[in-house]
């Protein structure tokens, strides 16, 4: 089977699920997955997984994401965008300095807590936030841990604000703008969104619809993309072996527990192992190569 990834660029007006179907259509393939949903009108970076790199989805998932977002102060909707209804407006409101307004988004640094948006995909009760908001119902929502690793100001343009954040999985952007606002004094809602980067994949190197429908091979990344952030470990071919069979291998350890990236030693990628610094030995927690 087919694999390997997709850095797509995703435009705004379609679903994630919409850049998935349009992929199994190019590459003929059923399994294919995506990594970190992005909201239909927002647009940016989607990595997409085809055959056995599904597997690797999670540990793309899970990576940290940088966003370029606009937000318009003046008023706030039920939804945290500009597609939702008015629920509060202000038009007595002046925009501090641009210093001032610096200094309210790194107030954002760091750990805090976020209360996911009512229009979001999370499930409570097995139906998704943004049902139960079509329906009209509003439901009790459990603030969740986050981290913002950097936020800056890119331009101001009264009344929006444009910034730049890098931010752990699970970060609404909506949610931040809107809580941009509450600190700044004024209702707000996010107006514009682009994701520039998910873990290693960026908006530079990303593929629109056309690039990736003309020239689909030149699109498919290798699999071992998504795992670049690894520390790597080379297997002597009978390891490897051992490895492609699902068994334990001992092995000198260089340092502490963790992940590591794979490989035989004509340079194939192999899965990923976790290395146990006690037993001194590695572990398969993915296995995607063959027996060599």
């Amino acid at each position: 089977m087919r694999s390997g990834i997709v850095n797509v660029l995703k435009p705004p007006g379609v679903t994630s699920h919409d850049v998935v179907s349009f992929v199994r259509r190019v590459y003929g393939l059923k399994k294919v997955g995506h990594a970190g949903t992005l909201d239909p009108a927002a647009a940016g970076v989607l990595p997409v997984f085809l055959g056995p790199a599904t597997r690797l989805i999670e540990f793309t998932a899970d990576a940290d994401k940088a966003y370029r977002a606009e937000l318009t102060f003046g008023y706030a909707t039920d939804s945290g965008d500009d597609s939702g209804e008015v629920i509060a407006s202000r038009t007595d409101f002046s925009l501090p300095p641009a210093e001032e307004i610096a200094a309210v988004l790194a107030s954002f640094l760091g750990e805090s807590e976020q209360i996911p948006p009512m229009h979001s995909a999370i499930k409570v009760g097995g139906r998704k936030l943004y049902e139960l908001a079509r329906a009209g119902i509003a439901v009790e929502r459990q603030p969740r841990a986050v981290t913002i690793s950097a936020i800056s100001l890119v331009r101001v343009a009264a009344p929006t604000i444009l910034f730049d954040v890098t931010c752990s999985k699970g970060t609404y952007i909506r949610t931040l703008c809107a809580d941009i606002g509450a600190r700044a004094g004024c209702p707000a809602v996010m107006s514009f969104l682009v994701r520039t980067r998910v873990g290693d994949f960026t908006l530079a190197d990303a593929k629109s619809f056309e690039e990736v429908a003309a020239d689909p091979d030149a699109a498919l990344l290798p699999v071992d993309t998504a795992i670049r952030h690894l520390a790597r470990v080379v297997l002597a071919d009978g390891e490897a072996k051992r490895f492609c069979h699902g068994q334990n291998i001992p092995h000198d350890i260089p340092s502490g527990g963790g992940l590591l990236a794979v490989y035989s030693q004509t340079g194939r990628f192999l899965g990923i192992a976790r290395r146990d610094a006690r037993a001194s030995s590695l572990e398969p927690v993915k296995v995607l190569g063959q027996t060599p």
